[in-house]
């Protein structure tokens, strides 16, 4: 019996080593072609064409479960969708981040001065926005994934799956087996092969002199890196108005679904980045950018690093020859339906701000990243096995502080044109919300206005 058993083992070991020989030639020269089309920036279209027949048979699909539903006999109705595709309740009034009671049906801020002793029902309205907040609220959604109105043949994107029909399982399977054992291999040769060309490439260059042609060799680095890294995911990158795009001494601000963002916008320009550092993969790949370039790194519960990082932010926008700076001032990931408060500091610099906006379409590939429930290598190997990364960038006009605007005001200002331009809810919610407790102010702020209510003359 052992000895069948090593017979069988060695002509498994036999048949996948053929494979991998016949495969090799073919996946190199494969491999071949795409870096030297990321290195140009050129496209044959594959990737074009590949999502116009995703969108086919995802209409196929789409018609399959919609006839499914028809022919059941049923009297429900379906409520409207909300930003995120979840529905749970109907609100006629709500609490905003103000601490401000909002009824809907008025359109305007409940602002009333009572003239009578305290009465039970004053507080029915309170009552009634803290239990709907607790079976649905407007921003811990913000931090799931977005239920889709149609299934894209991706089962963790589908939460109430059901079986429809034979042929629409069958498809199932066939897209199963092309994502997983054709498509993901290659692109985790091609992903890893672009981490590690852009962590050796920069240690390299990080021992040339400063000047015309390290700028040169770097910024060409990391644009096929990045390039690389995009089709990786079978990305279609679709960048609109570039005559925004940012320049040297300004600051790029764009909203925030995934690290990816960075290789998205990298495919057409080169940024020094201010963010969290990171550990494990993510955190090796922020230490590969750090060797050719400056790069700024910090840790958010180091009050220090917060006060140098606003140091080196003003000196390195105050020199026009180095690269524009990326920020995300949401500080945390959000899932592409909604943009959240903007932190002040960035625009407080004084620089020019280059406002981005950035929509996924999110029938291809969910691209948000929960951090708080998996790690970056996970979330990559998501993205890595879903069908294609299908993008839109709004390079917005440019905009400086005007006189007498504060800050806030600024950011919230900026906030509001990347949300309206990539049709995005505009909250003003604090995306820390998303690890951290409400700061005690926040529900003080609730229970003054609550006392406001209930001055009497």
């Amino acid at each position: 019996m052992a000895r069948l058993m090593d017979i069988f083992l060695e002509m498994t070991a036999e048949a996948i080593w053929s494979i991998l020989e016949f495969a090799f030639y073919p996946l190199l020269i494969l491999l071949s072609v795409v870096i030297i089309l990321a290195g140009c920036g050129c496209s044959v279209g594959i990737r074009q064409l590949y999502v116009k027949v995703l969108l086919i048979v995802f209409e196929w699909g789409r018609e399959k479960i919609r006839e499914k539903e028809e022919r059941r006999e049923s009297n429900e109705v379906e409520p409207e969708p909300v930003a995120n595709g979840v529905h749970v309740i109907e609100r006629e009034i709500e609490l905003n981040s103000k601490g401000t009671i909002v009824r809907k049906k008025l359109e305007r801020l409940e602002s009333i001065t009572q003239t009578s002793e305290f009465q039970l029902h004053d507080a029915l309205d309170f009552f009634k926005c803290g239990i709907e907040s607790i079976i649905e609220d407007e921003v811990t959604q913000r931090f799931s994934a977005a239920e889709l109105a149609s299934w894209n043949l991706l089962t963790r994107t589908n939460t109430y799956h059901q079986f429809i029909s034979y042929r629409l399982t069958t498809l199932w399977f066939i897209g199963f087996f092309l994502r997983y054992f054709i498509l993901f291999p290659f692109r985790l040769i091609l992903i890893a092969f672009a981490i590690i060309s852009l962590i050796t490439g920069n240690t390299i260059l990080g021992y040339l002199k400063a000047g015309v042609v390290k700028r040169w060799l770097t910024y060409r680095l990391h644009v096929t890196c990045m390039r690389l890294g995009s089709r990786a995911f079978s990305a279609v990158i679709r960048f609109h108005d570039k005559e925004n795009k940012a320049k040297g001494g300004g600051i790029c601000v764009a909203n925030h679904t995934s690290p990816i963002d960075i290789i998205i916008l990298g495919c057409d320009n080169m940024y020094a980045m201010v963010g969290q550092q990171q550990g494990g993969l993510f955190g090796a790949i922020q230490k590969g950018f750090s060797r050719a370039e400056s790069h700024i790194w910090f840790q958010r519960s180091e009050v220090k690093d917060r006060e140098a990082v606003a140091r080196r932010l003003k000196e390195h926008v105050s020199d026009i020859n180095k690269l524009p700076i990326l920020i995300f001032p949401e500080g945390t990931c959000i899932n592409n339906t909604s943009i959240m408060m903007f932190k002040k500091g960035s625009f407080e610099v004084g620089s020019t701000i280059y406002p981005v906006a950035i929509k996924y379409d999110s029938r291809f590939a969910d691209p948000f990243w929960n951090s708080s429930q998996e790690n970056f290598a996970k979330h990559l190997i998501n993205i890595l096995s879903s069908w294609a990364i299908v993008v839109d960038v709004w390079y917005l006009p440019p905009q400086t502080q005007r006189e007498g605007e504060s800050s806030v005001q600024f950011a919230n200002r900026v906030k509001s044109y990347i949300a309206e331009r990539g049709g995005l809810v505009d909250l003003n919610w604090d995306g820390g919300l998303k690890r951290a407790k409400p700061k005690p102010q926040m529900m003080q702020k609730q229970q003054e206005d609550f006392s406001r209510r209930l001055k009497t003359d």
